[in-house]
């Protein structure tokens, strides 16, 4: 699979992104409401990819950085829109792009990947914990939700030389 780096508005990420809205009604019954700007998906504060097989866009996610908070530590990003169209499931690409996406937050300086996806998606759990993500205490607007699972994972940070 190759991942170029798109804007979250560019046509490709579009379909993708209505077809993973699209999976969340079926296994749901409604979208993600999760606010996102196109904005927060570019360099230096984010980054959104979409990955092609045979110049045909199969798969897309990226991640955006938070302010420090109280959900969020400095040098946090979420992930968000991790998603394989149907017919290119089940030959590692999420696996793919999410080793991608933490390259990428890695060569940012950022020191924790964070995410939230649901109780009705054990794929996404199972690729996550078979990443090495562990559960986190919710966080954003599906705090509090029963179906809503939260996990992170810290980033190897290469060493910044001392100035």
């Amino acid at each position: 699979m190759e991942c170029r780096t798109r804007t979250l508005n560019h046509p490709d990420a579009l379909e993708l992104i209505f077809a993973l809205q699209q999976e969340y009604v079926r296994r749901y019954g409604g979208e993600d409401a999760t606010p996102t700007d196109v904005s927060e998906f570019v360099a230096p504060r984010g980054t959104f990819i979409v990955g092609y097989l045979d110049r045909t866009a199969v798969a897309c996610g990226g991640w955006r950085a938070h302010e420090p908070g109280p959900e969020f530590a400095a040098g946090d990003v979420e992930v968000k829109r991790m998603y394989v169209v149907p017919g290119a499931r089940g030959r590692g690409l999420s696996r793919i792009l999410l080793v991608e996406l933490e390259r990428r937050a890695v060569a940012a300086d950022r020191r924790r990947l964070v995410l939230e996806t649901g109780s009705r998606q054990p794929e996404a759990i199972g690729l996550y914990t078979s990443s090495g993500y562990s559960e986190i205490p919710q966080f954003g607007m599906y705090r509090g939700d029963p179906r809503s699972r939260c996990f992170g994972k810290l980033l190897a940070v290469a060493a910044q030389p001392a100035r």
